[in-house]
């Protein structure tokens, strides 16, 4: 077989695992793309494989496997001038973070998503697609707006080629903007919204516009018909049809089980419906923690419970509050973030020569710091000279993969711009390492520069960017200029002498 046929293949079989996963079987799409991966040296058919497979894995849930998946899907992606992937890549990284409870990287993932789909020259079927998922990521992340806004654009660019609105019906968001009023007390808002859906399937199955659903759309717009009939309303249509439609995603699992729950409540089952809560756990990040709970204290309602029902009542808000908080904690890590690159990207255009420049973190590097030391000595000038490096850095890489590892790099560089003097040096010098020069300081200056870095490090958020591997600084100081000593001894005495900072 010839290497265009081989291609060929690969591609057919890319298309094959795009529809098999729109149609809810992830699992049945993940060993053509493995095989793709085997067979194919083409970097563009590599880089869609591996996205696809990306997004395969958030879908079935393997939540372990994620930050390695999304390491080597954006590695591919970098090496591909495809704007459509990069927004694609970023979506399924929004979702990613997302499942993995990382807030503030989800929403970076999602603005830099935004970004790549807005500047694909002309749309396709993908790109489609590409807005259709950006849309779900903005949904599960609590931005409703901003996923209504995505959706129709998916809407805009399907019909455009071809594809029947009915495909990118998206029920999924409002059914999760009804849930989160429903936990925030507005019930009546909740049903506003799935009386909406409602009429909207029905308009789908009067004029034969449903077989044009797509199984996981099935599946919520059975959840929002069973959730309504939970509060009180009930519908004519197959619910339990509807909601066994939904594939082999984690999200369509359970959609099914808790529809189920909402069903034994609707029938005057209470007793059921608590069993069924307790008997199987569900994920939070599908309707948000905060949905057992409502539904808890629906069932004890309709048990005449009432006090056991207020308890739950208030968990649900309490836990529903709590997704706002790591929202907004997300959103002000995120312009942290992004006055820390600023920072840093002012501090690299004090050099006119961008060989001098950091890419990752556009701090000063080693070449450009050795010119300034170099500079400063033929002044006759002295400063005390620090070493830093990261505690914790080699964890961050083999738990969550390359890309978070610079994530970190780029927040520690902020953290020192921050913490440094007017008139003082940071530089980058290799890997997790960092060198600071404090002119004109000594012993006592670079003490206290030290408990700063410390105090810095330790109030960062880790936990929100890389869950479960805790960041230190480790800091040794020397001087230079004083006794003829030069960069390299005064580098060479201060990684001696390193300690935590």
């Amino acid at each position: 077989m010839s290497w265009l046929d081989q291609l060929a293949d690969n591609v057919a079989e890319l298309r094959q695992a795009g529809q098999l996963q729109q149609g809810g079987r992830s699992a049945e799409a993940l060993p053509l793309l493995d095989r793709v991966l085997e067979q194919t040296t083409d970097p563009t058919t590599r880089a869609y494989a591996l996205v696809q497979r990306f997004g395969a894995m958030i879908n079935l849930g393997q939540v372990a496997e994620l930050s390695s998946a999304m390491t080597v899907a954006s590695g591919a992606v970098r090496e591909v001038p495809d704007p459509y992937l990069r927004g694609q890549m970023h979506a399924f990284a929004a979702l990613g973070a997302h499942l993995q409870g990382a807030s503030d990287r989800g929403v970076t993932h999602l603005v830099q998503a935004s970004r790549a789909l807005a500047a694909v020259p002309d749309g396709d079927t993908e790109t489609a697609w590409g807005w259709h998922d950006l849309a779900m990521a903005y949904s599960y992340l609590g931005f409703h707006g901003h996923a209504l806004t995505a959706i129709e654009q998916a809407r805009q660019v399907g019909a455009a080629v071809g594809l029947a609105p009915e495909v990118f019906a998206a029920p999924g968001i409002r059914m999760r903007n009804a849930v989160s009023l429903d936990h925030q007390g507005d019930t009546d808002g909740c049903l506003r919204v799935l009386r909406d859906i409602d009429a909207e399937l029905s308009r789908y199955l009067a004029t034969g516009a449903d077989a044009r659903l797509r199984p996981s759309s099935r599946a919520v717009y059975g959840y929002a018909l069973a959730r309504r009939a939970a509060l009180g309303e009930s519908t004519d249509a197959d619910v339990t049809g509807l909601l066994a439609a939904g594939g082999d995603s984690v999200r369509s699992r359970d959609l099914r089980h808790l529809g189920g729950v909402c069903l034994a409540i609707a029938a005057g089952h209470p007793a059921d419906a608590l069993h069924r809560l307790d008997a199987v756990p569900v994920s939070a990040e599908i309707l948000g923690a905060a949905e057992p709970a409502r539904l808890r204290s629906i069932c004890h309602a309709v048990a005449g419970d009432h006090e056991a029902a207020h308890a739950a009542d208030r968990y649900a808000f309490r836990l529903a509050a709590q997704r706002i908080d790591r929202l907004r904690d997300g959103y002000l890590d995120g312009v942290a973030a992004r006055l820390d690159a600023q920072e840093t990207s002012r501090e690299a255009h004090r050099y006119d020569d961008e060989s001098l420049s950091d890419p990752l973190t556009g701090l000063p590097n080693r070449r450009q710091l050795e010119r300034y030391v170099s500079a400063m000595l033929a002044r006759g000038e002295r400063a005390a000279v620090g070493v830093c490096d990261l505690i914790g850095f080699t964890a961050v890489n083999a738990r969550h993969g390359r890309h978070c590892g610079d994530l970190v790099l780029q927040r520690i560089a902020g953290v020192l711009n921050r913490v440094m003097r007017r008139g003082d040096f940071v530089a980058r010098f290799a890997g997790d390492e960092f060198v600071v020069v404090l002119p004109g300081a000594g012993p006592t200056q670079a003490a206290e520069v030290s408990r700063r870095l410390s105090a810095a490090a330790a109030a960062e958020n880790w936990q929100a960017l890389v869950p479960g591997t805790p960041i230190g600084l480790a800091a040794g100081w020397s001087e230079v200029g004083t006794k003829g000593r030069t960069l390299s001894a005064a580098l060479a005495a201060a990684a001696a002498s390193r300690k935590p900072a």
